[in-house]
């Protein structure tokens, strides 16, 4: 169906892919795994004839159905080939609704009526099971969880019945739930339609869930491929194997994750397992002292409807009856699916949020009765480092500034010269180099971009940093990196966490205890990590842990 045979794309002198040659047969489901950069998407985008501007083919040739479709796309893109992409957020237009950008998609591919090509819609939206398509097809992509949106693009790729449908990282930062039922329902539709797949993504275990073969990129090329069988049990390349080591283990805890880098030519890295004993020497200390942070029947919710008079008549419960202690010194993993709560919470903890009812307690203090200097001193002690570092760094701005800014606020009588050589500290014990203080933000990885946004949560010295799904988008490799400079910091700083996460097997790594919140805002059950994963009570959490890709 599909035939790649040696496509080589430049940007400049700069070789993106290099020779990649493959071949997608009918109604088969190939993965493409490999870190960012390694040219999954670029390859994907070469398929469908949207490489950038400054992208070009240099050699090789693409073949669909026997047609050159680097040549001849029209009839090809949108109807016989659909693609799903990694944002659907960014992907659905925010001022259309997701009915019309379905029926869009149809009327611009096939001969029909718009009376067909909305009952069409319809079929659609009962295909990728949206409940209520009928309100749905009405709605704004907006008013919908990421979940639904990302069923609404599976929609819109599938519409014209494609061949092949490439799904380029369509669960990435997704629930393992969410993620589990997209899986599902790619499989039906596979079987319903009778298509092709191309399955692009960073993570292993979700291929192994759903391709028949796998290809490996690195750096623009394909240095493995396979069966999934072949891969998993017996990898050949040492890059495949660095990328399977690199997951956090659900049945084994490391004092510290293997990454990338660790893997040489000999791939030999011998990993050393926490000790139990000393595990829980550790906690027991923890726990002997008073908590730092209290929450007690937290309530938060947001106004849905108002009268003329302006009074709430519907409201929107966010959180309910939230109770919690932290202790100095321990990670508290925070984890759930999406809307459960687990940000609002966190919003809340650092004022960000006002509670309907409830206490945040800081050091035994209510957080609502602090005084201007208490509270300008709490938000010192009190960080918190957000899911995309990319939209919470300001791209005007150097990234030694954007770091030195609070230094600026809390520190005024130190000299400018005593400010830039903290920059300079801090940015080397995050891992990057001093001249990274000139650069802009996009200049910089994902990965390098969530260092940046450590080193000025560190510029405050913190006593407790909120981590909001601040892993969830990254690479394993990149994902490992952060995860071990945290714990890093955790023993040089003594500092302590408050991680939230949808993912349990980095929670299940890096957290002493975890707190599982349900759909409805409220707590399921809590405990000793090891514990409640191997021994869970609540339906609900059971739930979570067999969604979790094998």
């Amino acid at each position: 169906m599909l035939e790649i045979k040696n496509l080589t794309v430049s940007f400049g002198e700069n070789e993106a892919l290099k020779e990649v040659s493959f071949m997608v047969k009918e109604n088969e489901t190939i993965g493409v795994v490999g870190e960012s950069g390694s040219g999954k998407s670029l390859c994907s985008l070469a398929i469908m004839n949207l490489l950038p501007s400054a992208a070009k083919v240099v050699g090789g040739s693409i073949f669909f159905q026997g047609v050159n479709s680097m040549t001849t796309y029209k009839g090809i893109r949108g109807r016989k080939i659909g693609m799903i992409f990694q944002e659907p957020m960014t992907s659905l237009n925010p001022v259309f609704t997701c009915g019309a950008q379905i029926l869009e998609t149809i009327l611009s591919n096939e001969n029909v009526t718009e009376k067909e090509a909305k009952k069409r819609t319809y079929e659609l939206l009962e295909m990728v099971k949206l409940p209520d398509p009928k309100k749905i097809f009405h709605q704004y992509p907006h008013e919908l969880s990421g979940g639904q949106k990302q069923r609404i693009m599976i929609a819109a790729a599938i519409s014209c019945n494609p061949a092949l449908l490439i799904a380029d990282e369509p669960t990435t930062a997704l629930d393992v739930t969410v993620q589990k039922e997209i899986l599902s329902l790619l499989k039906d539709l596979q079987t319903r339609i009778g298509m092709s797949v191309l399955f692009i993504t960073h993570d292993l275990p979700l291929v192994a869930n759903i391709a028949t073969r796998v290809l490996v990129m690195k750096d623009g090329k394909i240095v493995e491929r396979g069966s999934v069988s072949k891969v998993f049990n017996e990898p050949s390349h040492p890059y495949t194997k660095a990328l399977l080591s690199c997951k956090p283990l659900l049945n084994k805890r490391y004092k510290k994750l293997p990454t990338i880098n660790d893997f040489g030519i000999d791939n030999k890295f011998y990993l050393e397992e926490e000790s139990p004993v000393k595990r829980k020497q550790r906690q027991e200390n923890i726990y002997k002292n008073k908590p730092i942070l209290i929450t007690k029947d937290l309530r938060v919710s947001f106004p849905i409807k108002k009268n003329w008079l302006g009074k709430v008549t519907k409201e929107h419960v966010a959180v309910n009856n939230i109770n919690f202690q932290l202790y100095q010194g321990e990670s508290l993993g925070l984890i759930g699916e999406s809307g459960c709560g687990k940000t609002t919470i966190g919003r809340t903890i650092v004022n960000l949020i006002k509670p309907a009812q409830g206490r945040v307690l800081y050091q035994n203090q209510n957080i609502a009765d602090f005084t201007k200097e208490a509270m300008f001193s709490f938000r010192k002690d009190v960080q918190i480092i957000f899911q995309d570092p990319f939209a919470s760094l300001n791209p005007r701005k150097r990234v030694g500034e954007a770091i030195q800014e609070p230094i600026e606020v809390y520190e005024k009588e130190r000299s400018s010269n005593e400010k830039k050589e903290q920059v300079f500290d801090l940015l080397a014990k995050v891992g990057l180099e001093t001249n990274d203080y000139f650069k802009y933000p996009h200049e910089f990885s994902g990965g390098q971009r969530q260092r940046i946004s450590i080193a000025r949560t560190l510029a405050m010295k913190p006593k407790i940093i909120i981590c909001d799904e601040s892993v969830s988008a990254l690479d394993v490799s990149v994902q490992a990196q952060i995860l071990n400079l945290l714990n890093e910091l955790k023993e040089a700083y003594h500092l302590t966490f408050l991680f939230i996460s949808h993912d349990l097997s980095v929670v299940k790594h890096f957290c002493d205890r975890m707190i599982v919140m349900s759909k409805k805002g409220v707590i399921e059950e809590e405990g000793e990590t090891d514990d409640l994963y191997s021994n869970p009570k609540s339906h609900y959490t059971k739930t979570l842990i067999n969604s979790i890709p094998k």
